[in-house]
């Protein structure tokens, strides 16, 4: 019953923000452009390796400030419905007081648990990450991504609707500092090629406030 209701909550929450998501949010708010392309190659039955570069456009997306590149290996092997993925991130970001770019390591581990009901498509990723920060301490970090792929496939595009909720907690302190709430669609473009377009709804404490952000997100996904 608990997951019927975030199921509800989630499509009921995409609705709204959909309907919404033209406006970008509020005049003190920031809008933001980040785009994506990764690839997967199979390495075989049961092993993948994966990469992704991603860029990231802030000040109403026209200024590049942050930028990402990961590999990762994916195993499949014990069952259908959970992947295990160990990856390293290397991250660049800029420091917005003085203009420097700063290095971030971050190697991961994920568990991301798949199943279907009632024709939806479920997942729920459990993100391990330990953050090695050039312009602040060390942590770890856990991060939750739940997703609902809704079973329709609309227009000659095929565009499938889907709606995520992730949290993000920082594990030395255990506290809760951000939550992103995405809701998109996603198509084939090729049989190796498929793309996504989505909104994300980010708000991130500061202190005793938060900060939000209105991110249109494209990612382009290549498969061999």
């Amino acid at each position: 019953m608990k997951m019927h209701h975030r199921i509800v909550s989630l499509a009921a929450a995409g609705l709204i923000t959909f309907l919404c998501s033209t406006v970008f949010g509020f005049d003190d708010d920031d809008f933001q452009y980040w785009s994506s392309a990764g690839a997967s190659v199979n390495i075989n039955k049961d092993w993948k390796a994966v990469f992704t570069e991603e860029l990231r456009f802030g000040n109403q997306g026209g200024n590049l400030y942050y930028q990402r590149s990961d590999l990762g290996f994916v195993y499949s092997g014990f069952a259908d419905w959970i992947d295990i993925g160990l990856n390293y991130g290397l991250i660049y970001e800029k420091d917005d007081k003085t203009d420097r770019w700063r290095r971030e390591n971050r190697p991961h581990l994920n568990l991301t648990f798949k199943w279907k009901m009632w024709g939806l498509s479920l997942s729920d990723r459990n993100r391990f990450e330990y953050r090695d920060r050039e312009n602040g301490k060390r942590l770890w970090r856990y991060r939750n991504k739940f997703t609902v792929k809704l079973p329709w496939k609309l227009t000659a595009w095929k565009l499938q609707p889907y709606v995520a909720d992730e949290v993000f907690i920082n594990l030395d302190d255990e506290h809760f500092n951000r939550n992103r709430f995405y809701a998109g669609v996603s198509t084939p473009l090729g049989e190796k090629l498929s793309a996504d377009i989505y909104y994300i709804l980010q708000a991130s404490r500061k202190g005793s406030d938060y900060t939000d952000y209105h991110v249109l997100g494209t990612a382009l996904k290549f498969k061999f």
